[in-house]
């Protein structure tokens, strides 16, 4: 178990992977470029790197837990194994769960399995939700203008520290925000 660490909370559709609408087919997921060696950068950092990802697909009937391990499986293997938790949730947004962001159950989750410090942490995504959950936790937020992002950067009602391209951009201005005693 890890101690104190910090983390880099990533959205995984429209942050890590492309957007797919419900993704739950390995064979469809596609990683953005640079996005393995951005987490390998962080990684190298000192951070955890932890998925948590709204999947309402399943609520919906439209694929099960099983297939969405099978993504997450696969995105694993090609991250050659740089992804130490990964948290989502089921349920539908109109379930009222304390799990699907901008709910922090996630977070809590994580931070309590992994012993994350989450005042040295950040969340990256491309929504308003996942910089709103970053708020929340108090965390660093950044969010990235792909997937949905460039929807939505205009309605943002909180400010992330970092608008980014793309992930690689992001971990590059994550890094420079770093201080020097998180790096292993």
């Amino acid at each position: 178990m890890y101690m104190n660490k910090p983390a880099v909370f990533l959205d995984r559709d429209g942050t890590v992977v492309e957007e797919v609408n419900y993704l739950h087919r390995p064979e469809e997921m596609r990683l953005f470029p640079g996005t393995a060696e951005a987490l390998k950068s962080l990684k190298n950092a000192g951070y955890l790197l932890v998925i948590v990802t709204n999947q309402s697909g399943i609520g919906r009937g439209i694929y099960t837990e099983a297939d969405m391990r099978g993504v997450h499986d696969a995105l694993q293997a090609e991250l050659e194994g740089l992804i130490d938790g990964f948290y989502y949730c089921p349920h539908l947004p109109c379930d009222g769960c304390s799990c699907r962001k901008p709910g922090l159950q996630m977070i809590r989750d994580a931070e309590r399995d992994l012993g994350i410090n989450l005042a040295e942490s950040w969340i990256v995504g491309d929504k308003k939700i996942d910089v709103e959950t970053g708020h929340a936790a108090n965390m660093n937020t950044a969010l990235v203008l792909t997937g949905y992002g460039r929807l939505h950067k205009d309605t943002l009602e909180q400010h992330p520290e970092i608008i980014a391209d793309d992930l690689r951009q992001a971990a590059a201005e994550i890094l420079k925000l770093t201080p020097a005693e998180i790096v292993v």
